[in-house]
């Protein structure tokens, strides 16, 4: 399993512009991407203009594969209209412990 965590900021303003793109957003990788296993934003609590988004993937083909989407191509034409690109950070998770349990 391939872990992500993203980053960024919104711009002042965009908040509500943002949640749309983002929700569309997931709402395509949750239709189109089946080795896409979670994909779930969250706003900061300390900085309300903080996206944090959490990415889990099968292995490293639905990862690339995710990467090359058009609705990720789509996400990123509004990037720097809506998001601060400065703030931007990518990060690929090594997991160390814990576990994943599937909904009751």
């Amino acid at each position: 399993m391939i872990n992500v965590i993203a980053r960024f900021k919104m711009q002042p303003g965009k908040e509500a512009e943002t949640e749309k793109a983002l929700s569309e957003m997931a709402a395509a990788v949750e239709a189109n991407e089946p080795g896409a296993l979670a994909y779930v934003m969250h706003r900061g609590q300390v900085d309300p203009l903080e996206i944090y988004v959490y990415e889990a993937y099968a292995d490293h083909a639905a990862f690339d594969a995710h990467r090359k989407t058009p609705h990720m191509e789509e996400l990123q034409s509004k990037f720097s209209h809506l998001m601060d690109p400065t703030s931007f950070n990518v990060e690929l998770l090594e997991r160390i412990a814990g576990f994943v349990r599937a909904p009751a």
